[in-house]
């Protein structure tokens, strides 16, 4: 995984899937990588072929800590396997996703 800050936005990208193995790993990046001026985080699903359980819930915790901090999680070009649990789920209508 990779992360660059752009503004107000925390861009991570460059992972293939968000499961067991990395999903923890994904938050504490996320933890050590907010500074107070990001907004923002957008995550590029653009290469994920692979969501569990774990991943959704570490979507879910990044999304909890931007509320409270005023921001935003999005969700940047999911793969159709990721797009597909998302809508499953209706996760759809918490997270912004940005199909360009």
């Amino acid at each position: 995984m990779k992360t660059r800050t752009e503004d107000n936005t925390l861009f991570i990208t460059d992972f293939t899937e968000l499961n067991t193995t990395n999903a923890m790993w994904l938050q504490d990046l996320v933890r050590q990588s907010l500074v107070q001026a990001h907004k923002i985080i957008e995550l590029d699903l653009s290469k994920v072929r692979f969501l569990d359980s774990n991943g959704i819930s570490a979507l879910i915790s990044i999304h909890k800590t931007m509320c409270k901090r005023g921001g935003k999680i999005r969700l940047f070009r999911p793969t159709p396997a990721v797009s597909q649990v998302l809508h499953l789920l209706s996760l759809n209508e918490v997270f912004e996703i940005i199909n360009p």
